[in-house]
């Protein structure tokens, strides 16, 4: 536990919990002059505000959602993810150890969940300080590894035990089922397509062909497993391999698609790579323009913290602006309701969606 004191005021102003480990030694968990007594109870009143928050989106025909996005949510290294009614929770620092278990409690009775599965990071995997397991099922049981679960009332699956961070990426859901809902009857490209959220979503919403483009065969056995969980009447394809040069060998087919979704993993992890980013996030533009069939629609989106969101809807602006093609502006989106944000540092996604005029 770590005190932070300020001189100036001569009051304490936060208490954080410190880890060694992290080039972030403290990880506030209360700012504010409020007194306050870090127990049990402490954490079950800021998982129940957290809950609270996501009230609006659980109305939906939805059952999956963030209950705890890390620091967003006073939870500094601790995600919780709710998929139908598995609770999993990925760790990324050891300062949640000697709290575990109450957090756990907690998180379990509010969400309503009937089983937790614990992942954690590369770090705590090889961490000695413990003895949980990444995969490691400490609340009821799990009849498969494989969850379904519903998302605007669309149908897909996530692997908890062994899928990337907690089995799927929620955080796009509001701008899937956008894409969905624009894409009746249209002919969709969805670049980094992964496990098929944006495919998906265009499928069971009528699209007439969607090709989901990813460099891991078996995300694409995935996407095309949670396709078929929906009805639709639509041919599915897909390609595989590296996303410039697939989008490349399609430009020189002169293949055109009537919505052109890029959605890229994060391309500056640290402060140096922002400048390569950039660069990547331009050629991807540029690539997608000459993908979007006439009166198309183009829609570009990025997950890179380190690269602000005023900064990738200028530089998508200026590819725009630099090609003769009239285009207009629709819309540009941020976080859903269960990704919210309590710090600038907390935001890191942003969408642009582009509609060409001819």
């Amino acid at each position: 536990m770590a005190i932070i004191f300020s001189k100036n005021k001569n009051k304490v102003i936060g208490i954080g919990l410190y880890d060694a480990d992290s080039p972030i030694r403290i990880k506030i968990i209360h700012n504010g002059q409020t007194k306050v007594e870090i127990n049990a109870v402490f954490f079950h009143h800021k998982i129940e505000v957290a809950f609270n928050k996501r009230s609006e989106l659980l109305k939906t025909n939805t059952n999956s959602y963030r209950l705890i996005f890390g620091e967003n949510d006073g939870f500094p290294g601790l995600i919780a993810d709710i998929y139908n009614r598995v609770l999993v929770v990925k760790l990324y620092s050891e300062i949640w150890l000697p709290y575990l278990e109450p957090i756990l409690q907690s998180l379990q009775e509010i969400s309503n969940a009937n089983s937790t599965v614990i992942r954690l990071s590369r770090n705590l995997q090889n961490s000695k300080n413990h003895s949980l397991e990444d995969g490691d099922i400490v609340h009821g049981t799990l009849e498969n590894e494989v969850v379904e679960f519903v998302e605007h009332g669309v149908h897909f699956s996530a692997n908890v035990i062994k899928g990337h961070k907690t089995g799927y990426f929620l955080d796009h859901r509001d701008n899937r089922r956008r894409v969905g809902e624009l894409s009746k009857g249209k002919t969709v490209l969805d670049v980094f397509s992964y496990a098929g959220g944006f495919s998906v979503h265009a499928l069971a919403n009528g699209a007439t062909e969607v090709t989901s483009l990813d460099i891991s065969k078996q995300a694409l056995e995935v996407a095309v497993q949670n396709g078929k969980r929906n009805s639709y009447s639509g041919v599915h394809k897909t390609i595989a391999g590296d996303a410039f040069q697939e989008m490349e060998k399609l430009i020189k087919r002169k293949k055109t698609f009537d919505v052109v979704v890029i959605d890229p993993p994060s391309f500056a992890k640290q402060k140096s790579e922002v400048d390569l980013a950039k660069k990547k996030y331009t050629q991807l533009a540029e690539l997608g323009i000459q993908l979007t069939a006439k009166r198309g629609l183009l829609v570009l989106a990025s997950c890179s913290s380190r690269v602000l969101a005023q900064s990738f809807f200028d530089l998508n602006q200026n590819v725009l602006n630099s090609q003769p093609r009239r285009f207009k502006t629709i819309l540009k989106t941020q976080h859903d309701i269960d990704h919210p944000v309590t710090f600038p540092e907390g935001a890191y996604l942003k969408c642009g969606y582009y509609r060409f005029l001819e």
